[in-house]
């Protein structure tokens, strides 16, 4: 199965975990989403989340979205062993851009894109940095919410504060 459950480090317990389930309620909880587990990540942020009801979330921070993937344990597998699915959620072109430009990611740390794709960002070398788990939550989290009204084709500014 070409699908990698999220990779924990040997010191890692199991608060650290739950942490990261608390991280990630509130600032995607808007969504609907009542994490329970993390069951899957991949190295540019995207997060496979388990809910307390028993459906299956995918965390997209390149597109700000939080969508249900599967409403059961049988859809979710047949999911995780669909190579389309895999394609997508490997991302191997853009995960080895940024291995050459980074190295090896840190733990707890992961590739993003700067400027997410939804607002036009490139799948590119200038357009990716690292950075924590938390942040990229946090912000990705935080970005979405502030988006969710705007209509299809709607106007953005981003504004760069230093």
């Amino acid at each position: 199965m070409a699908f990698r459950k999220p990779e924990v480090a040997r010191n890692s317990s199991a608060s650290k975990q739950a942490a990261l389930v608390d991280q990630i309620n509130r600032y995607w909880g808007w969504t609907g989403l009542n994490a329970a587990e993390v069951v899957g990540r991949n190295e540019f942020g995207n997060f496979l989340v388990l809910d307390k009801d028993g459906t299956f979330w995918r965390i997209c921070p390149k597109q700000l979205a939080c969508d249900i993937v599967a409403d059961t344990p049988a859809e979710f597998e047949s999911l995780i062993n669909d190579p389309e699915f895999n394609l997508d959620w490997q991302m191997s072109a853009i995960v080895e851009i940024a291995r050459q430009k980074f190295g090896p990611q840190k733990v707890g740390w992961i590739y993003y894109l700067v400027i997410p794709d939804l607002f036009g960002g490139l799948y590119d070398e200038v357009n990716i940095q690292t950075v924590s788990i938390n942040q990229l939550i946090s912000h990705s989290g935080e970005w979405a919410f502030a988006i969710k009204d705007l209509p299809e084709g709607g106007q953005i500014r981003l504004r760069v504060i230093e």
